[in-house]
């Protein structure tokens, strides 16, 4: 991966919709080549996919919270398919520490919180911190100083 490819993921992780002409004035080479190399990228691995970031808030989701479980290995099983079916879980994480599993979480009320979080512990012990304020949103890491 070479200095283009890296201005090409800092932009794309700025604005996905960002057009291969922009691109190509950044970068100072052509759309096409822009474009073959953005499908390498893809193929590679290295972009994995392309969002769009909601504003929860703006949908009446105000209450934002991380939730750790202690869950117990043997019931991977059954909690990751039962995690990944509530759409207000945002991620997922299993983690090291007291704690096994990390999650993100969104709610239209801190009721609605309370009632996910009452079902979360048929499967282990919790512990919830609601978010107040955001001070840096999820963000793409800067790869302008990465080394060729």
């Amino acid at each position: 991966m070479d200095q283009i490819d890296r201005k090409i993921l800092n932009a794309l992780q700025k604005n996905a919709r960002i057009s291969l002409k922009t691109l190509s004035e950044q970068c100072f080479i052509s759309s096409p080549a822009i474009a073959a190399r953005i499908n390498r990228l893809e193929k590679q691995g290295i972009i994995a996919d392309y969002q769009t970031t909601v504003n929860y808030e703006k949908l009446s989701y105000h209450v934002k919270a991380f939730i750790r479980l202690q869950l117990d290995p043997t019931q991977k099983k059954e909690f990751y398919p039962y995690v990944s079916s509530i759409p207000n879980v945002l991620e997922c994480n299993c983690v090291t520490g007291d704690y096994s599993e990390l999650l993100e979480v969104v709610f239209e009320s801190t009721a609605a919180l309370d009632s996910f979080v009452n079902g979360l512990q048929t499967y282990g012990k919790t512990s919830t911190q609601i978010v107040f304020t955001t001070s840096v949103a999820r963000r793409g890491l800067d790869f302008e100083d990465a080394e060729d």
